[in-house]
């Protein structure tokens, strides 16, 4: 080594000779490391709700110039039966072809437990919507008969209620009537996890409508997107464009992205004002021992050392802080749904979220730690011997 370091206990021993300072540090760093944790497992939710809901076979064919705005698409009922009779390559079983023909739309909804009704999204659909939407998966309850929808599992919160709110044999009301809940589905976290399910022909009767949002289709492995990207060009007076599952929530992603800047932003916003309360509390345990380490070099420690014991202390401090608020994290808020505008989603406290949160606890701990070290090493030996 090229300097004598302090023994590594040194600092561990200072730590616990201000046990009330220690303690309100390591709470002040918990705080914001857990205020981290929060922002960005809401950032990894939501990309994780967007990421999961695409699937690559899967195909959309809506209204022409609709973009990602489904619920206003309005193609004609025949489509379904034209698109499986025309277009070669879908995947099929037994004879029945994978093609789901749906009707999606936002509306009031509300239960029982609810004082007014809030937005939920509601989609028509019929049992083959199973055979395009392989990631569904029915959690209790049955498929739902006349008068019955399914519920998914993040449709409480969506509604403004708590996840397990709204449970197999409740009722629910809307466009005019009032539905029981068959069964609960979840999509391994996907987006339909916050829809309300029903029956295509009885969503078009309550709605007095005979057209359809959209149809989803399910490619085959010899099955080719431009086939159906050329069915609904040359078909033209049934106005339909097609794209991709998972092109579909890359551009919701697209559309989501200055919410996830400004949500990094607050990450370095918080980190800020960690690094800022970091500071303020190491200055006064520095001011409080400068003739402490006046002694220290006085004995014949140098200040690389001094320093060096130092950044070991807010690292100590920080390393603890970041523990404990992943203990937190992992504990109270991994998982917790969050309602959002395109519907509901868990936070996600995975492992980037851990990295992020414990990579920003060390930042605060030696970025504090340094400017206090460097003012009250630069003051002359003789003048720290004499400070009080």
């Amino acid at each position: 080594m090229w300097f004598r370091p302090l023994s590594w206990d040194y600092a561990i021993r200072n730590l616990f000779r201000r046990p009330m300072r220690t303690l309100l540090t390591l709470g002040a760093l918990t705080v914001v490391i857990l205020l981290v944790f929060i922002v960005v497992g809401f950032i990894r939710g939501l990309e994780n709700n967007l990421q999961v809901s695409g699937d690559s076979d899967t195909v959309l064919v809506f209204s022409l110039g609709m973009g990602e705005n489904l619920e206003y698409s309005s193609i004609p009922m025949r489509s379904s039966d034209l698109i499986a009779a025309s277009i070669p390559g879908i995947r099929q079983r037994q004879s029945k072809k994978y093609v789901s023909p749906e009707l999606y739309l936002g509306t009031e909804v509300s239960t029982d437990a609810m004082r007014q009704g809030a937005m939920g999204l509601v989609r028509g659909v019929t049992p083959e919507v199973l055979l395009v939407r392989s990631r569904i998966q029915l959690e209790s309850g049955q498929w739902p008969g006349p008068g019955e929808v399914l519920i998914g599992r993040m449709a409480a919160v969506k509604l403004g209620l708590e996840r397990d709110a709204i449970a197999t044999g409740d009722e629910v009301r809307f466009e005019g009537r009032t539905w029981k809940v068959a069964g609960t589905f979840s999509a391994t976290g996907g987006a339909f996890e916050s829809e309300i399910w029903c029956r295509l022909d009885e969503l078009q009767q309550a709605m007095k409508r005979q057209d359809l949002s959209l149809v989803a289709l399910r490619l085959s492995s010899s099955g080719d997107f431009s086939d159906v990207n050329l069915f609904c060009k040359e078909r033209l007076d049934l106005e339909l464009q097609a794209a991709r599952e998972t092109e579909y929530y890359a551009g919701l992603q697209r559309d989501y992205g200055p919410i996830r800047w400004l949500a990094w932003l607050v990450v370095l916003l918080i980190s800020g004002a960690g690094i800022l309360a970091g500071l303020n509390t190491m200055y006064g345990a520095v001011v409080g021992r400068i003739s402490e380490l006046a002694m220290l070099q006085t004995i014949g420690f140098v200040r690389r050392a001094i320093l060096l014991s130092l950044i070991q202390e807010g690292l100590l401090l920080a390393a603890s802080a970041s523990l404990l608020a992943t203990l937190i994290a992992l504990t109270v808020f991994n998982g917790v749904s969050v309602r959002f505008t395109m519907g509901a989603f868990a936070l996600r406290i995975d492992n980037v979220c851990i990295l992020v949160g414990c990579g920003v606890g060390f930042l605060l701990g030696f970025l504090g730690s340094l400017p206090p070290a460097f003012r009250a090493l630069r003051m002359p030996v003789v003048d720290g011997l004499k400070s009080v």
